[in-house]
């Protein structure tokens, strides 16, 4: 590490972002939670990551900030200094510049942790264990209320019953710990025992929620990731292997179950459309916008347009930063997409292609990488992945005092 090692806490923010970033909208609970409630407690937790990662920077508040380079979070800061030009016209209401604070303490709270990003897979298993919790909570709420979790309004798709969660959140969550636990079996970084604990769990529920969009970013991220380990592991070439025999028969063997799974019940109409997403996506593009609009966008929102939601990442960041906000999130996923094809092959470069790859399938059908979101999350673990370690600081060689010599001792003869 950087700075020998990471500390405890590190963790502790790591997962107050992941809180922070569930968002407050979703099912009905068993437990009626306002909304108002949700929203202190997932604000309540960006704050205390902000004022945690400052804590365990006593550099900034006495020598000045000490920080390192990380062109992720740069692009991010440059993405916060256009929504807030476009979010001070409040053509979007005060909650735009809200949510712009939000960004703000979010991308601070990154920079803050950005010392202690060096390749190393520490961050990784802060993810994976804050995730599984979420997970957890979930199948706790299935354990208790059955219709609650899988209720008749979402189509008996699994969601959360004790904490508000949508079925794509679900799928998205129990995808990613997923496709990171068994890319760390592949690199002998954790045994077997502790990676069917999570994966088998995860994988029934990411079924439960019957999400495409994360079950093809589950297996299309594999496919990268893995690819770029063929040829440095064997363990990865037999993996791959296998998975691609046991693909091969369980699309002979259950292709009608496979395929009703798949279309969830809908008419082919509706699935062409995208479940409407398409009508949404078409009338967006069609609205008319001033110049200032076009560029910078409306200012940050809901995510939605018309009363519907949006449900694409990239006509959300158009909608609401512009052109301006597209170009930077493209930037983003190109930028870290080309340093992990610069990297000699590795298992923190595999499990950052597989974030990456992720992100970028789920761009088309979900929303979330133009404000804080964990697909921001999933990118700056793909970011501490991809960074160098750092240089240790040459030790400091103490000053020896001169000897004083007497005048009569400095003569080059002996008398």
């Amino acid at each position: 590490m950087g700075e020998g090692h990471t500390p405890k806490i590190v963790g502790a923010v790591w997962g107050l972002l992941v809180l922070n970033t569930l968002g407050s909208a979703g099912a009905k609970t068993i437990v009626p939670l306002p909304r108002s409630l949700i929203q202190m407690v997932t604000m309540g937790a960006l704050v205390a990551a902000f004022a945690l990662a400052l804590l365990i920077n006593p550099r900034l508040r006495i020598r000045g900030l000490r920080i390192r380079a990380s062109a992720y979070v740069f692009l991010l800061t440059l993405l916060l200094v256009t929504s807030v030009i476009s979010s001070v016209n409040l053509e979007s209401g005060f909650g735009a510049l809200f949510r712009c604070f939000r960004l703000a303490l979010f991308v601070s709270t990154l920079w803050l942790l950005s010392r202690w990003w060096d390749g190393g897979l520490a961050f990784v298993r802060h993810h994976i264990r804050m995730y599984f919790a979420v997970l957890g909570s979930v199948a706790a709420g299935l354990v208790a209320s059955p219709g609650a979790a899988l209720p008749d309004l979402y189509g008996g798709r699994l969601v959360g019953a004790l904490w508000p969660l949508t079925p794509p959140q679900i799928g998205q969550y129990a995808a990613v710990i997923t496709g990171l636990t068994v890319l760390l079996v592949l690199g002998r970084r954790t045994d077997r025992t502790s990676a069917v604990v999570v994966i088998v769990p995860s994988l029934v529920l990411l079924a439960l929620t019957h999400t495409r969009t994360a079950t093809l970013g589950l297996l299309l991220g594999l496919v990268l990731a893995i690819g770029s380990l063929l040829l440095t592991s064997g363990a990865a070439r037999r993996f791959f292997s296998w998975a691609v025999l046991c693909a091969t028969v369980a699309a002979v063997g259950f292709a009608s179950l496979l395929q009703a799974w798949f279309l969830r019940g809908q008419s082919k109409e509706n699935f062409s459309s995208l479940t409407g997403r398409a009508k949404v996506w078409d009338a967006l593009l069609a609205a008319p916008r001033t110049t200032g609009e076009r560029w910078f966008g409306m200012g940050l929102g809901d995510k939605s347009f018309g009363g519907l939601p949006i449900d694409n990442s990239w006509l959300a960041v158009y909608n609401e930063q512009g052109l301006v906000g597209v170009t930077l999130v493209a930037a983003i996923i190109i930028v870290l997409g080309g340093v992990a094809l610069l990297r000699p092959p590795s298992l923190q470069r595999a499990c950052a292609i597989f974030l990456i790859s992720y992100c970028a399938i789920a761009s088309y059908t979900e929303a979330g990488l133009g404000d804080a979101s964990p697909y921001l999350l999933h990118l700056a673990l793909a970011a501490s992945l991809l960074a160098a370690p750092a240089e240790a600081a040459p030790l400091a060689t103490p000053d020896v005092p001169r000897r004083h010599i007497p005048r009569w001792a400095r003569r080059s003869e002996v008398p």
